[in-house]
């Protein structure tokens, strides 16, 4: 899927926008705080049912206005056009709509309008919690495994209502056992999922990582979130009353987390803050690939401030692994030279440059 058509109303600065964007790349250049980042989020918005900055919605609506939209045409390889549109309320209400018919929830947007976000906040893949960890692992697991997210979405039904007998004061252990039995169940069929989608992932990566950064000994492995040695029956027999004098289940599907070392060390304490940045890019790419291979679809990459993160050199060689895998890319920066530059070896992209200025959106000459 590619964005044909984007249409932008009450979204932070931006009153009213209209884009044609490029099936290829787009560039987007404005000064600081004149809506280049807003357009993005737009695209968020629709791919996410959020922004990629925060959750709160409400900051998202023009202070002098009551709600938002966002509006585009996704137009698919062979030709088909679905429109997409997302509204939110600052009373609340939201509603999403994918090919005239509202959806019940932000991961029928996703499913749609799959969406990668690289910017400052990418690095919380190497030094966030595992939480950013574990979303980075499920949305390809999401997006290559149909059946994925139903099984989630009960495991985590399991676990709130798991939780909640471990607070009382007193539980008998059989009135636990049938979530026990449950969650099991899911709990082994989300595993294997997570870990035939990251071999898929570690097979693409191990390729590209070399380009990005030249280490040695780098290495990304899985830790599913209990003992290795166990089965999660066997960990949630043995750790009951832990589990009970903690008030929660401790150990899950819900800890899982993916380290990445160099040798013995985690690489976010050896590596420089350069190399860090390519590494994430080079993640990002993987999970593009994987996602193009199995799906046969190509995500949408938003790349927010391309200059203040990466070198000349670098810029380059992310611009050719997006030209690459054939995505369409929105790009932002403050000068429209430096983002044509980084570009400037590719010639067989179509490319557009949309200069943004208090909030007007307006397409541009190369």
């Amino acid at each position: 899927m590619t964005i044909s058509t984007l249409t932008i109303n009450n979204l932070r600065n931006i009153l009213t926008a209209e884009l044609l964007p490029s099936p290829g790349v787009n560039f987007i250049y404005g000064a600081n705080g004149s809506g280049k980042t807003s357009t993005l989020e737009s695209l968020s918005m629709l791919g996410l049912g959020r922004s990629f900055r925060s959750h709160k919605y409400k900051t998202l609506i023009n202070n002098e206005q009551d709600s938002l939209t966002v509006f585009a045409r996704l137009q698919s390889d062979n030709g088909v056009v679905v429109p997409i549109g997302v509204s939110r309320h600052r009373g609340g209400d939201s509603t999403f709509r994918v090919a005239g018919d509202n959806v019940n929830s932000a991961a029928a947007l996703a499913a749609y309008l799959p969406i990668q976000v690289i910017n400052s906040h990418t690095y919380e893949l190497l030094e966030g919690s595992p939480k950013s960890r574990r979303q980075f692992i499920d949305w390809l697991v999401f997006h290559v495994e149909p059946k994925f997210y139903p099984l989630w979405k009960a495991a985590q039904r399991c676990l709130k209502h798991r939780n909640s007998l471990l607070r009382r004061d007193r539980i008998e252990r059989l009135e636990i056992t049938p979530w026990d039995v449950e969650l099991c169940s899911l709990t082994e069929a989300i595993e294997g999922y997570r870990q035939h989608t990251l071999g898929l992932f570690q097979t693409e990566f191990k390729q590209l990582v070399s380009e990005f950064v030249a280490v040695d000994n780098l290495s990304l492995s899985y830790q599913r979130g209990w003992d290795a040695d166990q089965s999660y029956t066997e960990h949630l027999q043995q750790s009951f009353e832990r589990d009970f004098q903690s008030g929660y289940t401790r150990a899950g599907v819900h800890r899982a987390d993916i380290r990445i070392k160099v040798g013995r060390q985690l690489a976010v304490d050896i590596l420089s803050r350069g190399q860090q940045k390519l590494l994430v890019c080079a993640m990002k790419i993987a999970q593009g690939l994987v996602f193009y291979r199995q799906t046969g679809r190509r995500c949408i990459y938003l790349v927010d401030d391309l200059p203040a993160e990466l070198d000349p050199q670098y810029r380059q060689l992310l611009a050719h692994w997006l030209d690459k895998i054939g995505s369409q890319v929105f790009v932002t920066g403050v000068d429209k030279e430096t983002l044509l530059s980084s570009w400037q070896k590719i010639t067989d992209v179509d490319k557009r440059v949309f200069h943004v200025e208090h909030g007007t959106v307006t397409q541009t000459d190369m």
